[in-house]
């Protein structure tokens, strides 16, 4: 993202339309309104309030002059809830009316921090005492992605995790997986045990056959190795599915 010549500084952005008044005060029935939510907010926090009034909050600082109840509520309306909202890719978000630089820089903010304090519960902890806060960060990280993801999750021997590593993007059904680099990163991390994590956009988070034969794949190339597959984790818009819960580990 280019910067924007000094002249163009007070417009923030492309936020504000090119016949709107650049300085002056709010309307006083904006003022009132966002005084009323983050006094709300507040005193009740976030559950306190619906989807889209937490949207319109973060969406304050991006849209510092005009309503932003239309813009929340045509993003509400498009990805269905708030998580959907800041998980969604910078083209379709660009689709909505209102939408520009400005308010996609505040979603992925929101986004990066949602991912890094979940991230921050799991990172150095023993992980399978930890299980749900896994479940969780992988929930962040990868449940609303449109593409597959696969990732790897390494860990020592007295299983903390030592690191997180993205080791494909693919498509909407597929994502490549090269089990003799998975096992040899492990040896470069001197890592002890791993688990396997990818997403399904499509929601359902269902072995299919490849993702059964991949895992078995991986597997035996940790054996050969002396290393530990603990689970493969497919992770669904709602719900995720361990393969060895499943039996197929």
């Amino acid at each position: 993202m280019s910067a924007l010549p000094d002249s163009h500084q007070p417009m923030l952005f492309d936020e504000a339309p090119a016949t709107a008044p650049v300085q002056g005060k709010q309307p006083s029935y904006i003022h009132d309104h966002r005084q009323r939510l983050r006094a709300r907010f507040m005193a009740g926090g976030a559950d306190a309030m619906p989807d889209y009034e937490l949207l319109e909050l973060v969406l304050f600082r991006a849209i510092p002059r005009r309503d932003v109840k239309p813009v929340a509520r045509a993003l509400m309306d498009r990805f269905g809830d708030f998580n959907r909202v800041i998980t969604a890719p910078e083209p379709r978000l660009r689709d909505i009316s209102g939408v520009g630089d400005a308010v996609v820089v505040e979603l992925k903010i929101v986004q990066a921090a949602a991912q890094r304090m979940a991230r921050a519960k799991v990172l150095q902890k023993h992980i399978l005492s930890s299980w749900d806060a896994l479940l969780e960060y992988c929930q962040i990280t990868m449940a609303h992605r449109e593409t597959e993801q696969f990732r790897v999750l390494y860990l020592d021997r007295k299983n903390l995790l030592i690191a997180d590593e993205e080791q494909g993007k693919g498509t909407v059904d597929h994502v490549p997986v090269y089990p003799r680099e998975v096992a040899k990163r492990a040896l470069e991390l001197n890592a002890s045990a791993l688990i396997l994590v990818h997403n399904h956009p499509s929601g359902d988070p269902t072995p299919s056959a490849a993702d059964i034969d991949m895992t078995h794949q991986i597997e035996s190339a940790c054996d050969a190795l002396g290393l530990t597959l603990h689970d493969h984790l497919i992770i669904g818009k709602s719900r995720e599915l361990s393969l060895r819960s499943e039996g197929f580990i």
